[in-house]
């Protein structure tokens, strides 16, 4: 059992290489808005070891940057950030029920969009040690292109900072296409959801809402919909 657990961690590494890559070319403009902030890069790059959430950084940045408070700020992290307890309630119930509590924190700490996909798409239990695999190498891509672009973020051309962040989405694309092709009700979900989201962020009547509010209540419904017309049957494996 210890060996299978080495080898998930290794795994977990193997998956993170990419992520961290991309992490760290999309940092890059993180930092930037940091420093617009008035954000030394020390602080940036601690900010971003603590906050593994690129939206809710890039608010609060901006948020700062504004001079706003500190409640404001809170409220606007909260709700930015509010997708993460959907993903920590899905991956909770992927994990044994006797994985330690501390292991539990590890996952929960760690969750991004992508750790989160590549968790989720593990056949079986997950153990925590491939999301904490994962993360071993994302986190500090994150944090490292944060305090590049903190610091020589001055130098590099607005357009080079703008095709970074594309990178991102080329990001989703990997973690989404493999399911996809394997299940035409995932296929389905996904385009539907893509479709759904469109509308939403361009219909005028949804304006009042904002865009984390906005992910919130397509995913609930969305998810909620699938899972109710396409259940899945309960695997039995420990993974």
């Amino acid at each position: 059992m210890h060996y299978k657990r080495v080898e998930n961690f290794k795994r977990g590494l193997r998956v993170g290489i990419p992520i961290g890559l991309g992490y760290f070319a999309v940092s890059i403009a993180l930092g930037i808005a940091a420093r617009n902030a008035g954000f030394t890069p020390l602080q940036a790059t601690v900010t971003s070891l603590l906050i593994n959430a690129s939206a809710g950084e890039f608010a609060g940045f901006t948020l700062v940057a504004s001079g706003a408070g500190y409640l404001e700020v809170a409220l606007m992290e909260l709700v930015a950030n509010a997708r993460y307890l959907l993903m920590s309630c899905s991956l909770s119930q992927k994990l044994s029920p006797s994985t330690p509590f501390i292991e539990r924190i590890g996952v929960g700490f760690y969750i991004t969009d992508e750790i989160f996909g590549v968790s989720m798409t593990v056949p079986g239990s997950l153990d925590p040690l491939f999301s904490l695999g994962a993360a071993a190498v994302a986190s500090p891509g994150w944090a490292l292109g944060t305090l590049c672009g903190a610091v020589l973020g001055s130098i590099l051309p607005t357009q080079a900072v703008s095709a970074l962040s594309v990178g991102l989405y080329g990001m989703f694309l990997a973690i989404i296409i493999p399911p996809a092709r394997r299940s035409r009700i995932i296929a389905a979900v996904v385009a539907i959801s893509f479709g759904l989201s469109f509308a939403v962020n361009r219909l005028a009547v949804f304006n009042f809402m904002s865009s984390g509010i906005k992910t919130i209540i397509l995913t609930v419904i969305i998810s909620l919909a699938a899972a109710l017309l396409f259940p899945v049957a309960q695997e039995d494996s420990d993974g």
